[in-house]
């Protein structure tokens, strides 16, 4: 399919959730330029869905996707893609405000409510005294809803390129010229879900960036012989200084939350990091660390305001932003998904994400 309507830049969870609606519609590419789709933010992810992360502006997206997420169209996948977990956002002494602004950011949203996080926590130290329970977090089972995605858009029509990173690409006529690594393309309109290289491909469609930030975020994962149960809450700092959560028997995912400017790239952890993130746990509850397993790092991408970006840019015709997704990408995916295609078939918003004000993620509030 060298004359699609539509060509998608990246085939991570936003290109990849994009295309599986778009495919019912169009004729539609994802090229992506790695082997494997996916590679970078999707395939690090810490996955899960929580309500409140990412904040007020991007709850909205989160909450329409959790049924989506949960009980999907049984023709896209057999089961669901959430488990339980639960957040246990905690604090000291000097947190109240904090705690405090968490419940009145989201009172009548999401289900929150102050908690005494010792009786919920084996080995917590004692001067963690505040907590916020948030019951609805899930995990999210990343792999299976990316390949899920990816399956259905297939099955719809779609075709993916990998190893196909788009080098230029100039108007003509009515549509597009564009030159990747593997040949020419065509098409009406170009979606950019490129991640952390967003503005690189609006730049080398001759469209201004619009500053998406990629930022770096470091996972390690301890092994952790004596930890309490598999059912622990995912435990988020409410100074935003670390969360961490159980993954399997004995094992901890672990980061320090930190936001590292990047340039582009395969990501990789620092030592720093890492030992910061050691610290930061030993500080928060008594298990004994047994060894450190593995360790990685991710780009996420935030546009100027920290909203996701999805619309026509507006000066370039038929280029269209699906950015910006920063950490919360995954779990607002089939939200997102169903906005940008509503805009891109220019039809009615469907009734899962009728009642978000897509306004707010408009390219055209940067002017």
């Amino acid at each position: 399919m060298n004359h699609p309507d539509i060509v998608i830049v990246g085939g991570g969870i936003a290109g990849a959730s994009l295309g599986a609606e778009l495919a019912a519609h169009a004729r539609v590419v994802i090229v992506e330029m790695e082997d494997q789709a996916g590679y970078h933010a999707t395939g690090r992810s810490v996955a899960f869905w929580e309500e409140t992360y990412g904040g007020a502006g991007v709850q909205p997206l989160t909450t329409a996707s959790g049924p989506l997420l949960a009980a999907p169209d049984p023709d896209f996948y057999d089961g669901s893609f959430l488990s339980p977990r639960r957040t246990l956002h905690v604090g000291r002494a000097g947190d109240e405000n904090r705690r405090d602004a968490l419940l009145a950011r989201f009172a009548g949203k999401v289900d929150l409510h102050a908690v005494d996080p010792a009786t919920l926590v084996p080995g917590l130290r004692p001067d963690w005294t505040i907590g916020v329970m948030e019951s609805s977090c899930k995990d999210i089972d990343v792999a299976a809803l990316h390949q899920a995605f990816l399956r259905r858009f297939r099955k719809r029509g779609g075709a993916v390129r990998l190893a196909t990173g788009l080098k230029s690409a100039w108007r003509q006529g009515d549509g597009w010229l564009i030159e990747t690594c593997d040949g020419a393309l065509s098409c009406g309109t170009i979606v950019n879900a490129a991640g952390a290289w967003a503005d690189d491909v609006a730049r080398a469609c001759g469209v201004a960036p619009i500053g998406i930030a990629p930022l770096r975020r470091t996972v390690v994962q301890l092994r952790v012989p004596d930890l309490p149960s598999t059912h622990l809450p995912l435990i988020m700092d409410l100074s935003e200084r670390f969360y961490f959560k159980p993954e399997g028997q004995g094992r901890v995912w672990l980061t320090p939350h930190d936001e590292v400017p990047s340039a582009p790239c395969d990501a990789a952890p620092e030592e720093m990091a890492v030992a910061e993130a050691i610290a930061q746990f030993e500080a928060v509850v008594d298990w004994r660390i047994a060894a450190i397993e593995h360790r990685w790092a991710g780009l996420r991408s935030f546009a100027p305001d920290r909203a996701p970006v999805y619309g026509f840019d507006t000066a370039m015709p038929d280029f269209f932003w699906f950015a910006g997704q920063g950490g919360f990408g995954i779990q607002t995916a089939p939200a997102a998904a169903l906005i940008a295609a509503s805009q891109l078939t220019r039809q009615a918003l469907p009734d899962a994400v009728a009642k978000i004000d897509v306004r707010a993620y408009r390219p055209e509030r940067f002017g």
